[in-house]
């Protein structure tokens, strides 16, 4: 590696990290004012426990030898003693990356969840489910191997189609079934409490976005770059477009949540597929997220399930979406580029085998967590706001009111 490769290496991670605070102000502005305090500390939660977890073993259980290993042996360098200078970088990377993946879950369970029952639970499944389907997706286990063993074309996740959205999108579903309907459930009765939170919140993801999607390329002598850096910017553009020009057929107006949810749906869906499609293709993979998003972010209200920041409708429903469009336009590989079949094929596997068992372990532990030292907190706190009785503080202390 050399020194350019190296200081993109940890500009992008540094890029990644910042992700995370603006997945808090992104969620923060989306909950009611009493409870943005207990929203954000998920966040920052899952900064501090899942980045020591990553460094302890994580990061081994990360990498296998072996196609069919279902995760690396944790012990193998514990703490990262024997890591070297580009190695310990690309740990700090791929940290990055787990700590953003279980920050995501956290807005499906916004205004009823106690803290030390989310860090239970973040600690449990990130040790079950990420840092496993890490090592799947990118660590040389069954995913990254999956089109070899088959005779196909091997899966595309470049950046973290299946390992973070919809790992991330099946957990929250999971979650949302365990810890049941907020009290008052239904459209139009939580109504966000602080819209600028939420564009700050988009605009710091979609900035940190460029790291999450371009990082990985100072493994590849910065080869792909440009076209990653362009299907980025263009593919969230034109979900933003999509998701008001759907706002405003259905309800009459666009709005700033929106346009903030339209951007990270766009996101979410070029993921997977930055590094495999022309630009072109991917504005229209955009718009075609930007239109299934906002459309499912509806289900919840016909299914019943309380996925409050919309976690199922934007990350797991735009996982899906840019995981499984590369097997009809990837590069050379595309139904309708060149290819067969066969993109599609392991495509589809690697996205539902990770949607299953992500969905599964949570479920069980969910249950288990609540069963045991409770998940959900007391219904009169959660009128109330959660915040001073989970955290002690207000997020907003008018000075006459003290």
């Amino acid at each position: 590696m050399d020194t350019g490769e190296l200081a993109w290496a940890i500009t992008a991670t540094a890029l990644v990290l910042l992700m995370t605070p603006g997945v808090a102000f992104f969620y923060g502005g989306l909950v009611k004012a009493k409870s943005v305090i207990s929203m954000m500390m998920m966040s920052f939660g899952s900064l501090g426990l899942i980045t020591v977890l990553w460094i302890l073993y994580g990061a081994n259980m990360s990498v296998v030898g072996s196609t069919w290993e279902f995760a690396g042996n944790p012990f193998s360098d514990f703490g990262l003693m024997a890591a070297d200078n580009e190695g310990l970088v690309g740990s700090a990377f791929g940290a990055t990356f787990a700590i953003i993946t279980v920050a995501l879950i956290s807005g499906a369970i916004a205004d009823r969840a106690k803290f030390g029952a989310w860090m239970v639970f973040a600690g449990l499944w990130a040790t079950l489910v990420y840092f496993p389907v890490a090592a799947w997706v990118w660590g040389g286990g069954w995913i990254l191997n999956l089109g070899e063993v088959m005779g196909l074309p091997g899966v595309i996740d470049y950046a973290g189609g299946t390992a973070v959205h919809i790992n991330a999108g099946a957990a929250a579903l999971a979650l949302a079934i365990v810890l049941g309907k907020r009290i008052g459930f239904g459209k139009g009765m939580h109504v966000p409490h602080n819209p600028p939170f939420v564009l700050l919140g988009a605009g710091i993801l979609w900035f940190g976005w460029f790291g999450f999607n371009a990082g990985a390329e100072f493994l590849n002598g910065l080869e792909n770059v440009g076209l990653i850096v362009v299907n980025t910017l263009g593919a969230t553009a034109a979900s933003i477009l999509a998701w008001m020009i759907v706002e405003k057929f259905k309800d009459g107006k666009a709005t700033s949540v929106g346009a903030a949810s339209g951007a990270v749906a766009g996101l979410v869906a070029i993921t997977p597929a930055c590094a495999n499609l022309t630009p072109g293709f991917s504005l229209l993979l955009g718009f075609v997220a930007g239109i299934v998003c906002a459309l499912a972010v509806e289900l919840k209200f016909k299914w019943g399930f309380d996925d409050s920041l919309d976690v199922v409708g934007i990350h797991l429903v735009g996982g899906l979406i840019g995981t499984l469009y590369l097997g009809f336009f990837a590069i050379d590989t595309g139904l309708f580029t060149g290819g067969d079949f066969g993109q599609l094929i392991t495509q589809t596997i690697a996205a539902l085998g990770v949607l299953i068992y992500s969905f599964v372990v949570a479920l069980v532990l969910g249950f288990a967590i609540e069963k045991t030292i409770g998940f959900r907190v007391k219904s009169e706190d959660e009128v109330a706001g959660i915040d001073t009785v989970v955290h002690g503080e207000e997020g907003y202390v008018l000075e006459a009111t003290r």
